[in-house]
């Protein structure tokens, strides 16, 4: 049995270690690392209710949006308010664009690498190649669409800046609805580019999807985990009380409803300080301790009814029933392009549903005191925040990404995550580059930016292998 360590991981959203137990060309444990800390917990504490919106986007640049939700959410519940329809739909077409922006971006700018010759310029070089299969006119046309798939990515980015002022980190979004309102001419602006995106993804996305899944079919075998799956809900309705994604659990094969109160935290790998091994996000504590014993992560182990869970788009392609062929790592691929079509079938529907002149605002006071809690699901997978407040100041915050589920270390049961679970048991064709984990972790669209600015690597820089 050999143990090898592997960082940095190209086109991830960094930092991400892993330490893998080999023997031969088995891939026999896995334990996945967040390696850098970023308190933003501890940063909202004392501040006012309605900063949370802003400060908790610039956790991540490629998701932000999401923890502008469900930011919203958790002050919005706690202060007991409900927004106006119109408001609804505006917040639903601010995210979706940014749903938009990120699988485009994924399948093309992080994924697709993986499986066609790129340039030999940057930032292709350095050349890898490794187990490419296409023909030269595949490659060739495959390129072509990732070059595309740039270009369509940044217009979503504009949609998101249309209703959202800015983007990253959008203005749109606000405790009690949003700060604009529709009008003709930004509804038209935002038709004729959701149109031409919509357009690309049905006519090029969705066919490369086919034939990277078609010529790789081997890896809907590769990077299985169970079917456990959790999905907070996506895009609430116009009635305030359905989501068009709707929310719900499978374990062990069977559906269940959504229980918010059986989901917990497990500190007993990760290097924070608590009195009690598994806490609830409502009072979970985010003091660190890097010198915490049997520590080695500054993920912890999110667990619904103690059970480990995958999200997602194929959590919630699961949970809907509009995709269940398996839990591969091509899979997920799949059910990530199917769902940008989705979503950007569910936009154009909303646009239709603007009227202009609509209150898209309710004002508020901030209450003395309250707690709440703001689930929604990001673009890789179930969002929670939590937030109590005392005095009309956060008293208490607790932010659960997808990163933190998906790779979690063991709790104090043993149980492995689900990307641990995923890689253990893999064969690995060059023992070097561990190629194979590289595309089963991307399949995941991981966000370490979200997970933990203090980066303290361990061991000797000259065993960290590249993936």
């Amino acid at each position: 049995m050999e143990t090898k360590i592997v960082l940095p991981f190209a086109r991830i959203h960094q930092p991400l270690m892993v330490e893998i137990d080999i023997d031969g060309d088995v891939i026999k444990d896995s334990r996945s690392r967040g390696i850098m800390f970023r308190g933003f917990e501890m940063m909202l504490e004392g501040r006012d209710p309605r900063d949370a919106t802003y400060l908790t986007q610039k956790i991540c640049g490629i998701c932000s949006t999401a923890h502008g939700v469900a930011a919203t959410l958790a002050v919005e519940d706690a202060i007991k308010l409900e927004i106006t329809p119109t408001a609804r739909i505006m917040r639903n077409l601010i995210f979706g664009a940014d749903v938009l922006q990120n699988h485009l971006r994924h399948f093309y700018m992080l994924t697709l690498p993986d499986y066609i010759q790129c340039p030999n310029f940057p930032p292709f070089q350095p050349q890898n190649p490794f187990d490419l299969r296409f023909s030269a006119a595949e490659n060739e046309r495959l390129l072509q669409s990732y070059w595309r798939g740039v270009e369509m990515s940044r217009l979503a980015h504009k949609l998101v800046a249309i209703y959202g002022g800015k983007t990253p980190h959008q203005h749109g979004i606000v405790v009690g609805g949003t700060s604009m309102s529709p009008d003709a001419d930004r509804t038209n602006r935002f038709r004729g580019l959701l149109t031409e995106i919509q357009e690309f993804i049905n006519n090029d996305m969705l066919r490369d999807m086919e034939t990277v899944a078609a010529k790789y079919n081997d890896y809907f075998k590769i990077g299985l985990a169970p079917e456990n799956f959790i999905s907070y809900g996506m895009f609430p309705e116009q009635d305030g009380k359905s989501r068009r994604y709707p929310s719900g659990v499978n374990l062990d094969g069977k559906s269940m409803d959504l229980d918010s109160s059986l989901i917990t935290e497990d500190i007993t790998h990760a290097w924070f300080k608590g009195p009690r091994a598994q806490e609830s996000p409502t009072d979970a504590p985010s003091e660190p301790d890097r010198s915490k014993p049997g520590a080695n992560t500054w993920l912890k182990a999110p667990r619904y009814a103690q059970k480990s869970v995958e999200m997602g788009p194929l959590g919630r392609l699961w949970i809907s029933g509009d995709y269940r062929n398996g839990t591969s790592t091509m899979d997920r691929l799949v059910a990530r392009v199917l769902e940008t079509k989705k979503v950007a079938d569910w936009m154009l529907e909303w646009l239709d549903e603007l009227a202009p002149g609509k209150t898209t605002f309710t004002p508020f006071e901030i209450p003395e005191s309250g707690s709440g809690m703001g689930l929604t699901e990001a673009m890789r997978g179930s969002l929670g925040h939590w937030i109590r407040i005392e005095n009309k100041k956060i008293k208490h915050y607790q932010i659960i990404t997808p990163t933190a589920w998906q790779f979690s270390p063991k709790d104090s049961s043993g149980q492995r995550g689900p990307v641990d679970q995923s890689i253990v048991g893999t064969k690995i064709k060059d023992s070097e580059q561990f190629k194979e984990v590289g595309r089963i972790l991307r399949s995941y669209d991981p966000c370490f930016s979200c997970s933990g600015h203090l980066i303290e690597p361990d061991g000797n820089l000259r065993e960290f292998r590249i993936c």
